[in-house]
């Protein structure tokens, strides 16, 4: 009996570490999408929002404003593993998502230079559109001078080869390779967010429309 009891805690935390490991912090991960972007094209990311201050307590200190939940014994805390249970199955836990290793940032600033350079004038002439998967694609080449066009082929050859690599990096660098694909489409979906207006981008059909 005893011996079973055992079998079943033990299958019970190893569910625990299962859920740890396919989270996949969302919020988290569309921020650092947003400020990854958004540094890649030129614009500055919005001031965040500030806090309220928490009103005061009686008797000096301040009163949170989220709900105590009761402690009691926490057996999954024997393992050290009941706060990120928590967070895992919740979704509001405290993760980041790293964008500041070097690899990345070496990416990015090719990335950033090359958008100035090389590819603003494509998208603002509508040459250029965002794919659907967070790609770039020519569009209609006919908008391009055509001394141009070979460069800016190139150039955005270039440049998808980079995305694939970022999305890639920054799930290996988060130490879930298994995220790359949700990374992508985080991505896919900031990049045409952050598009500037009269930029073309595909829908989630693959149909070109203009922002």
């Amino acid at each position: 009996m005893h011996r079973w009891i055992g079998t079943t805690f033990a299958a019970a935390l190893l569910s625990a570490c299962v859920t740890i490991n396919v989270y996949f912090p969302a919020a988290e991960a569309k921020e650092a999408a947003r400020e990854f972007v958004e540094k890649v094209i030129g614009d500055e990311a919005a001031p965040a929002a500030q806090p309220a201050p928490e009103p005061p307590r009686p008797g000096g200190g301040s009163a949170s404003l989220m709900p105590q939940r009761d402690v009691g014994f926490d057996w999954l805390a024997l393992v050290g593993i009941g706060s990120a249970h928590a967070q895992s199955t919740s979704g509001q836990g405290s993760a980041d998502i790293n964008i500041k290793t070097p690899a990345i940032q070496a990416i990015q600033n090719r990335m950033a230079d090359r958008f100035r350079n090389q590819l603003q004038a494509g998208f603002d002439a509508g040459a250029l559109g965002l794919t659907r998967d967070g790609m770039v694609e020519v569009r209609d080449a006919s908008k391009l001078a055509l001394k141009d066009r070979v460069a800016t082929t190139q150039a955005v050859a270039d440049d998808n080869r980079d995305r694939r690599a970022v999305y890639k990096e920054i799930a290996v660098a988060n130490g879930h390779p298994e995220w790359e694909d949700q990374i992508r489409s985080t991505f896919a979906q900031q990049w045409i967010a952050s598009a500037r207006s009269g930029w073309w981008y595909q829908d989630a059909g693959g149909s070109w429309k203009q922002k």
